[in-house]
């Protein structure tokens, strides 16, 4: 077991495999041990960095998260590369990570040679977002295999990291806070952005708002898989693993 120290918490993080380093950023009320399973796809090629952000997984908690919680991580991102000396990394962000990578790639640029940014909604909030998250997490709450999910990644204290994440992100919705903290237009690192049409947790228009957000950003790529849930990247595993190491491989 591993930490670092940001602004006096520990942060929780693990490594496996040896080459360029990729460091894998989960989503909301998630852990890093979500990747888990998907490790052994890149570990033979690259040395994977797993981080629990602050208040998940086996991270100190927090009294609260922040509404601008995804740059937060990002910033948490930036202090682990800086932690490890490790050089230029690759970021794969999976949903609530995908944002926390493309503000870590905006902000220090000096510190990522590529993006991943995967099943997220892009530059806003999908329609009736503070109600569909409220019946979702209500849903979740009451299915025994999601109350599994939340307390193998989060422990026995999931049912408090649950509802503090809820209430960040009711009030970033609320307050229409900004999603990125720079425009995409100064991204200086390639980004591919990946997804399902099936995903039900994600925007139904997902591909377009991608190629709108890839637009702005000079070296942007997008793959959509036909189908699977969210997230993509784990949901399409094998497939999704190939397309990002090739996708690393030209760089």
């Amino acid at each position: 077991m591993a930490y670092f120290e940001y602004e006096g918490k520990s942060v929780y993080f693990t490594e496996y495999g040896q080459g360029r380093p990729i460091v894998f950023l989960h989503g909301n009320t998630a852990s890093s041990k979500m990747f888990e399973l998907l490790i052994p796809l890149y570990a033979e090629k690259f040395r994977c960095i797993l981080i629990d952000f602050l208040g998940n997984g086996q991270s100190d908690r927090v009294e609260k998260f922040s509404a601008d919680m995804w740059y937060d991580e990002a910033l948490q991102t930036i202090a682990l590369v800086e932690y490890l000396q490790c050089g230029k990394a690759a970021l794969v962000g999976t949903s609530g990570g995908a944002w926390a990578a493309v503000n870590a790639a905006l902000e220090r640029p000096d510190l990522f040679y590529a993006v991943i940014a995967d099943s997220f909604d892009g530059r806003t909030l999908n329609e009736n977002f503070s109600d569909r998250l409220l019946s979702e997490r209500k849903a979740a709450k009451a299915n025994i295999q999601s109350r599994w999910f939340y307390e193998w990644c989060q422990g026995t204290d999931w049912e408090t990291v649950i509802d503090l994440d809820t209430k960040a992100l009711l009030q970033c919705a609320r307050e229409k806070r900004p999603l990125f903290q720079k425009p995409l237009t100064e991204m200086k690192v390639p980004v591919l952005f990946t997804g399902s049409r099936e995903d039900e947790m994600c925007r139904e228009n997902l591909e377009q708002e991608y190629r709108k957000m890839a637009a702005f950003i000079p070296d942007a790529s997008i793959r959509i898989f036909e189908h699977g849930g969210h997230p993509a990247i784990a949901t399409n595993a094998e497939e999704a693993a190939e397309i990002i190491c090739d996708f690393i491989a030209m760089i």
